[in-house]
């Protein structure tokens, strides 16, 4: 398990901005113009990647919801989509 851990640091500049290190970019994936998500717990702070968070937290909501709403094959969810389509069409 500690292979996959590691240490690095910033320097904080004036404004507050550091850059993160070419390590840390790599195992986040992300790279310029990208966004990163710093979640706060306690005195820790984790900074993970916007997009991968976001689709996370997305899937937690999600869960279950496709059981909930009676769909429990693949077959349901294709069902569903044409019949979504065939609305679209006629509207």
């Amino acid at each position: 398990m500690l292979a996959n851990v590691f240490v690095d640091n910033a320097k904080v500049m004036a404004k507050g901005q550091i850059t993160i290190p070419k390590d840390i970019r790599d195992v986040l994936g992300v790279s310029n113009g990208d966004r990163v998500t710093f979640i706060v717990e306690g005195n820790t702070v984790r900074i993970v990647n916007s997009a991968v968070y976001a689709m996370q937290v997305l899937e937690q909501e999600m869960a279950g919801e496709a059981e909930r709403t009676g769909l429990t094959s693949e077959d349901d969810v294709m069902v569903l989509v044409k019949e979504l389509r065939n609305e679209d069409e006629k509207a």
